[in-house]
């Protein structure tokens, strides 16, 4: 009985044995970075019929015999892009270097159309394919865009070279994950010219910029200055709109009060004075009846022998102008009859009255010239006094009496 059970034992370990044994070999694990194809045995996918199965993050069984398992790593492929001499649009050659990742899919049916192409080649040959096909790529889209497009929006080549490279890598199997151009050079200088520009044209631009920053900075002050000044002012217009709103009241106050007051005392004069024009009226007949009594009468009398006497001494003045008028007249046709000499004659008859006042001492004279007579002998007296005279007299009038008895003696 024991020798049975051990057969048993043993015949089914043995099983068990070989059981595992055919399992590690026939079942297969799907990592969930890639693929396991079982090519041998037809499905249908679609509308068409493939000979293989796909097995992705899962497991499987082989059918010994029928079926040949291949894994496809589904990991990222980073490939180097570099394109030199790359005609642009306008002639200009571009070296552009860039850097793509690309993978198998992992989904149907971008997965079947990598089984077809890819399955079993070494990924080597994969990453030559997808770089000839995006250097390709490249040189296509560059060709559509100036050297001023590749440079200024580097996003926007590399989506456009995406949107390119993405339908050609479909069609073979493959998926682009990311596409990054890098740097853009050419060999002729072309695009260090252009940045120059944009550098010249990016210092202008800033320059401008700063000019107008400044000068609204300074308009924004002077207005600043203007609405405080301006404000400023309108404070104090109010403020003195309010004094003087404040003293044309107190004024109106007062002048009420002072025209209450003169009016007042305007009627106090008003009667007063009515009550004086009254007693004047009557005042005034009282002594006009006096004055034409007292004085009127009087005045009248006296105004008539006046106006008669006035009459008489008139009529005398008049008879008198008459005979000084003829006498002047005669002196003046005798004046004009005599010639220079009449002038000299009438000139010694007003001055000779003088001399007595002339020759006296009652006030200060100056000495404008000394003349040395003789001694004391008894002729020198008058010569003394008449010279003196006429030296006093040549002082206070002007006239030179020695003079002008000498023209007449020399006359003479």
């Amino acid at each position: 009985m024991i020798g049975v059970i051990l057969v048993l034992a043993l015949a089914a370990f043995v099983i068990f044995t070989t059981l595992s044994f055919i399992l590690r070999k026939l079942l297969y694990v799907s990592a969930p970075n890639e693929a396991l194809i079982f090519s041998g045995r037809p499905r249908q996918v679609g509308d068409r019929e493939v000979g293989y199965r796909v097995v992705r993050g899962g497991r499987a069984l082989r059918v010994p015999l029928f079926e040949v398992v291949h894994s496809v790593d589904l990991t990222n492929i980073a490939i180097d892009i570099e394109v030199r001499g790359a005609y642009s649009k306008g002639g200009i050659p571009l070296n552009v270097h860039g850097v793509a990742n690309i993978k198998l899919p992992g989904e149907e049916p971008l997965l079947n159309n990598a089984i077809e192409r890819f399955l079993g080649k070494d990924r080597s040959e994969l990453m030559e394919i997808a770089k000839e096909t995006l250097e390709g790529n490249l040189r296509g889209v560059l060709a559509q865009l100036t050297p001023e497009q590749v440079n200024q929006d580097k996003t926007r080549f590399a989506h456009s070279l995406l949107e390119e490279a993405e339908h050609d890598l479909n069609r073979m199997g493959l998926v682009l994950d990311t596409l990054k151009i890098q740097n853009i050079t050419d060999d002729v200088g072309y695009l260090n010219s252009i940045g120059r520009i944009q550098g010249a044209k990016v210092r202008m631009d800033a320059a401008i910029a700063e000019a107008r920053a400044t000068a609204d900075a300074s308009v924004q002050q002077a207005m600043n200055w203007r609405a405080s000044e301006v404000a400023k002012v309108d404070a104090d217009l109010a403020i003195a709109g309010q004094e003087i709103a404040k003293r044309i009241l107190d004024a109106q106050t007062r002048r009420a009060a002072m025209i209450a007051e003169s009016e007042g005392q305007v009627a106090a004069q008003i009667a007063q004075v009515t009550a004086e024009i009254e007693r004047q009226k009557v005042r005034a007949l009282q002594v006009k009846r006096q004055l034409d009594a007292d004085v009127v009468q009087l005045a009248e009398a006296d105004r008539r022998a006046r106006e008669e006497e006035a009459k008489g001494n008139a009529a005398r003045f008049i008879e008198r102008g008459r005979a000084e008028a003829m006498a002047l007249k005669s002196v003046f046709e005798a004046y004009t009859a005599a010639g220079e000499g009449a002038r000299e004659v009438m000139m010694l008859q007003q001055v000779m009255p003088l001399l007595a006042q002339v020759a006296g001492a009652a006030h200060r004279l100056e000495v404008g010239k000394v003349t040395v007579l003789p001694g004391n002998s008894g002729d020198s007296g008058f010569a003394r006094a008449a010279l003196a005279a006429s030296e006093q007299i040549k002082a206070a009038t002007g006239v030179d009496l020695a003079s002008a008895v000498q023209r007449r003696v020399e006359k003479a």
